[in-house]
């Protein structure tokens, strides 16, 4: 496929161009090394090196036209030359057009906060799918273009890659796509030009100050999403956060609120908690849900909320949330021998590991020792370490830090930030086992009967990264093992 350059860039504000523009572009890359003939060269200024400092490359891999934010002081002759204001905006411009704005043709439903973003994408995608639509979904578990399922590789695929998936949802015949917005998409323009027709925004804790410095920044990326839905959109927001009235400030869209702790335009009752389940109520109308706790009550009722938005009939959507599974990986449960229940949750910043040891301390009411299995991720934020150990010790009867995926990083350094978090009776109750799959049997071998052992961090993942390499790694199928082999030897 060619396209030619004037049409392309017609979506861009204000180029500056130098060359003809009547050329076939055969391919749109920021990767230098990908360019072949008729390519057209996009110079990113990323985080870690700046696309400009790759331009010359391009042009002798064939580059035919090259775009950037700031021309080189030799302009090669026989190039064509787009100079914008930002050429992340630009990148994901070009790729909508290229693809033909397929987001123009879905229903796209974007999903945004600290947690929760998967369990309401992928719950949405699940509820509308079993009520007869065709569904896309991109999250953090997965992608799916309506036909086929892709292991996701980024919560938010760069700009190239989310488009060829809108592209193919729209060619498959999708009605709707839900799909996890996080804040480095947003940060890094990787949703330009996409036409998003609705978003929805869960709540904002303490998460990957690693990458965006500070809370405010933070709170900037999530709310620059709404700041660029359409008027014809809608906003779906959490009156239960503080920051959930920010986010729609200056928001152009219809704006609808949902809690499940005061008056709102959605409210979700909760009135029985247990593991097997919950109750829940929606304008007079009770419903027992296959998911437990009251982060998952809050989850369901923007999920609700969301669907009756979109006009789904009530009695019908009531029936099929009764219908609905926990997400891989967030609440998983298994029970194993002696009546020991294991916990598996993606739960990795202080306010998840605080909101599932709530729900696991609300159903439990004491009557059971509770194991959480903890470690936090090397690499990223190191300052919800010694926040995250504490808030186990202190929820727990006993805690085992160990390693998540320490990436770059020493996991005894990881580990030694985490302690730092632990004082007086919180020492008592924890130990250290660095190796994960050696915490987890701890955890067993340490269990009484009808024990609850979490174990957190990684949830869905089937891996643990270390320097580099992804290592094969289930918490799940790990937990499973040493309950049947440790439990039955003892």
């Amino acid at each position: 496929m060619t396209k030619i350059l004037s049409g392309l860039i017609t979506s861009l504000t204000r180029p500056n161009v130098l060359g003809p523009v009547d050329i076939a572009i055969g391919h749109i890359t920021v990767n230098s090394k990908q360019v072949v003939a008729g390519s057209c060269f996009v110079a990113i200024r990323g985080t870690q090196t700046d696309g400009h400092q790759f331009i010359g490359e391009a042009i002798k891999g064939g580059a035919a036209a090259v775009v950037c934010e700031t021309l080189p002081e030799i302009i090669t002759p026989g190039v064509t030359w787009v100079q914008v204001t930002d050429s992340a905006v630009a990148l994901g411009a070009l790729a909508a057009e290229w693809h033909g704005n397929p987001s123009n043709e879905l229903m796209l439903i974007g999903v945004t906060g600290t947690n929760g973003k998967t369990t309401i994408a992928t719950l949405l995608y699940e509820l509308f799918t079993k009520m007869g639509y065709r569904c896309g979904l991109i999250s953090t578990i997965k992608y799916s273009n309506g036909f086929e399922e892709y292991p996701a590789t980024h919560t938010t695929p760069d700009a190239l890659r989310l488009q060829q998936l809108f592209r193919e949802m729209a060619d498959n015949g999708c009605d709707y796509c839900f799909m996890e917005v996080s804040s480095h998409a947003v940060a890094q323009k990787r949703i330009a030009g996409t036409t998003f027709s609705g978003g929805i925004f869960t709540n904002l804790t303490h998460d990957h100050l690693d990458y965006h410095q500070t809370f405010d920044h933070y709170l900037k990326a999530k709310q620059d999403f709404f700041s660029m839905l359409p008027a014809k959109a809608f906003a779906l927001t959490s009156k239960d956060d503080r920051n959930g009235l920010v986010m729609v400030q200056k928001c152009r869209a219809r704006i609808y609120t949902y809690s499940v702790r005061s008056v709102a335009d959605f409210h979700g009752k909760l009135i029985e908690n247990t593991f097997d389940g919950m109750q829940m109520e929606f304008r007079g109308q009770s419903v027992w849900l296959r998911l437990t706790g009251a982060f998952n009550a809050a989850n369901i009722t923007a999920i609700y909320a969301a669907a009756t938005i979109l006009q789904v009939d009530e009695d019908e959507l009531l029936r099929y949330l009764s219908t609905l599974e926990p997400v891989e990986g967030r609440f998983q449960q298994y029970r194993g021998e002696q009546g020991i229940t294991a916990l598996v949750d993606y739960a990795h910043t202080p306010d998840a590991l605080r909101n599932v040891l709530e729900t696991i301390t609300e159903v439990n009411q004491g009557e059971a020792m509770v194991i959480t299995v903890v470690g936090a991720g090397g690499d990223r934020d190191p300052y919800k370490r010694p926040l995250m150990a504490s808030i186990a010790a202190s929820m727990s009867d006993k805690v085992i830090l160990t390693s998540d995926n320490p990436r770059t990083e020493d996991p005894a350094k990881i580990l030694e930030e985490m302690q730092k978090g632990l004082e007086g009776d919180a020492l008592h109750k924890a130990i250290t086992v660095a190796d994960r799959k050696e915490a987890i049997k701890t955890a067993v071998m340490l269990a009484p009967p009808n024990a609850i052992i979490l174990i957190a961090g990684k949830g869905h993942e089937k891996y643990q990264e270390i320097n580099g390499v992804k290592h094969p790694f289930d918490d799940l199928e790990v937990v499973k093992y040493c309950l049947k082999k440790i439990k039955q030897t003892g």
